[in-house]
């Protein structure tokens, strides 16, 4: 009878082991469940993250690609100015010079 009742714990004691271990099964494939989310949840922020600091690196070039423009096109026009100028300033001294030479 020892043999029988030792028999029927082991029996007892092997399903309560395997009780246990698809409990531990369930747990490790629920964390490795969590796990595959954080990480997942983590990969997206960064690539939104990386998505926005790239938009914004888009539009500061944008801008100042811009502000680029509006310099080189107020140094021509400037360019243009000062020169109009010293072509009158030259024409001014040379009838200057000759009404100085009518004179003589």
């Amino acid at each position: 009878m020892h043999k029988a009742f030792l028999a029927a714990m082991a029996i007892i004691a092997g399903s309560g082991l395997t009780a246990c271990s698809q409990k531990a099964s369930d747990s490790l494939e629920n964390a490795g469940s969590a796990i595959g989310g954080d990480v997942s949840g983590a990969v997206d922020k960064a690539a939104n993250k990386l998505d926005n600091s790239l938009d914004d690196a888009g539009r500061a070039i944008d801008h100042g690609t811009n502000r680029l423009d509006a310099a080189a096109d107020n140094a021509a026009r400037d360019a243009r100015r000062e020169a109009g100028e010293a072509r009158n300033d030259v024409g001014s001294a040379m009838e200057r010079a000759g009404n100085h030479l009518k004179r003589d």
